[in-house]
């Protein structure tokens, strides 16, 4: 006798699940639905600005499987269909139409709640002016590709200077607009130290980028047209052709905790390691918290890395295999237009937070060996626990060639690593890819002094 797996949301995790769970099933075993409220599964909402900037030519390239290819591999995919209500003694979904409004009752032997996230929108006079813009969804990517198609936008304003942010600011820039970007952080991209942030700062400035910081979004200005012409920000006004709300996400948890589900500090879904949050209810993705290795506490953090994972996972467990999610460490990677800026692990407020004791080291490097002809600078910064010398955290602002290099930190971290054992790490070296002595060992060498020097002297 078969018994039916709901999944709630067709992207990242929903899918992941649905498809691993079938995979691992024998044959018959398994009936998997999918509700999914919106028109595409199984995207990268990831690669939308790249698609808005030109980077990526076609919004199709950016769809991993269409419902139509779930459906021949046997999943029942229904599409603008929502999920309205959850009864867990019942063990029961309410679903509707998203279009015909029409309603009824699906029941389930196993709920997998992959709700994933809801974007960050202030409440502000003239926030629904048309105009302003999200980048949560593939639709709304359409949106905001279409309204850039008019050749009347000149002058764009990207609301929020995180990882979505700038990576809107750079897509503006390509199409060929005046661009500015607002947020009521002392430097942009909060995701790394202010210090680190200020060099963010100065590269977008040189790249034309106006960068106004300390400064929230009061309203917007809207025309008789009822479209959006400035933002305002305390006494500044900024006028937009387009605006674009970069604030970042929030789990969107609202079916979930109408169910009783249980919400964590972070405002995700709490689960168990093996991504379950009541019994026969699994959840993933954007929508849940997940425990940070370093800090021990519940985080919110919103990748694709991430959610295919915990899909994975969760198909697995349904199928009935074993998987547990081991946790993360907060590393992450972006771009604005030429810089590049990536981070793992804790920065200084987490680290405080924590309650770490902790050293701290900056090194300049270059991308190759200083006389390639490529050579490009980049800045990496690292924290060390104090007397033990454990890595807790990296950070790297430059240009092309800089980043990845975040994986090195990563893996470190992620094997408990002291920066005193990274000093001597077996890394690759030719001219064009490194200089001798690697960023990554320079900044490990210097953090293991400072761990060193901060060793009070043994009492007599």
């Amino acid at each position: 006798m078969s018994k039916r797996i709901v999944v709630v949301g067709g992207d990242a995790t929903g899918m992941s699940a649905a498809s691993t769970a079938l995979r691992h099933a024998d044959s018959g075993e398994l009936e998997v639905v999918v509700l999914e409220r919106g028109h595409h599964t199984s995207y990268s909402a990831c690669g939308i600005p790249y698609w808005i900037s030109g980077h990526v030519g076609d919004r199709d390239e950016l769809i991993a499987r269409s419902p139509e290819e779930h459906r021949e591999a046997g999943i029942d995919v229904r599409m603008r269909t929502e999920a309205t209500a959850i009864d867990l003694e019942k063990r029961s979904v309410s679903v509707r139409g998203v279009d015909d409004g029409d309603t009824y009752e699906l029941g389930f032997d196993e709920l997998v709640i992959a709700t994933g996230a809801v974007p960050t929108v202030p409440p502000l006079p003239g926030a629904d002016a048309e105009g302003i813009f999200g980048v949560q969804s593939l639709e709304q990517g359409e949106e905001i590709v279409k309204d850039l198609g008019h050749g009347d936008r000149r002058r764009a304003v990207v609301v929020g200077a995180g990882y979505i942010g700038v990576e809107m600011a750079e897509a503006m820039v390509a199409r060929g607009l005046e661009t500015t970007i607002v947020d009521q952080a002392p430097e942009p991209f909060t995701q790394v130290d202010p210090d680190m942030g200020a060099l963010i700062r100065e590269a977008m400035e040189g790249m034309g980028i106006t960068v106004l910081t300390g400064a929230g979004v009061d309203g917007f200005d809207v025309g008789e047209d009822g479209r959006v012409t400035a933002v305002r920000a305390g006494d500044t006004v900024l006028p937009a052709d387009i605006v674009v709300i970069g604030l970042g996400v929030k789990p969107n948890v609202e079916l979930a905790a109408d169910a009783g589900l249980t919400i964590g500090a972070s405002g995700g879904i709490v689960t168990d390691v093996r991504m379950q949050a009541a019994p026969r209810v699994w959840a993933g993705g954007d929508c849940v918290e997940v425990h940070h290795r370093l800090s021990g506490r519940g985080v919110h953090i919103a990748l694709g890395t991430h959610a295919n994972k915990h899909g994975r996972i969760i198909g697995t467990n349904i199928a009935g295999g074993y998987g547990a999610f081991p946790g993360v460490i907060g590393t992450a990677i972006s771009k604005v237009c030429s810089l590049e800026i990536a981070r793992t692990g804790l920065g200084e407020a987490e680290a405080s937070a924590a309650g770490f004791g902790y050293v701290t080291a900056t090194v300049e490097s270059t991308t190759t060996a200083g006389y390639w002809p490529e050579a490009e600078l980049m800045t990496v910064k690292v924290l060390a626990e104090q007397r033990t010398g454990r890595l807790l955290g990296a950070q790297i602002v430059g240009r092309a060639g800089s980043a990845k290099r975040i994986d090195v930190f990563a893996t470190a971290i992620w094997n408990g690593m002291t920066v005193e054992e990274m000093t001597f790490m077996d890394l690759s070296y030719a001219p064009p890819f490194s200089p001798v002595w690697d960023a990554v060992l320079v900044a490990a060498r210097k953090a293991a002094k400072e761990v060193q020097a901060a060793v009070p002297a043994s009492p007599v």
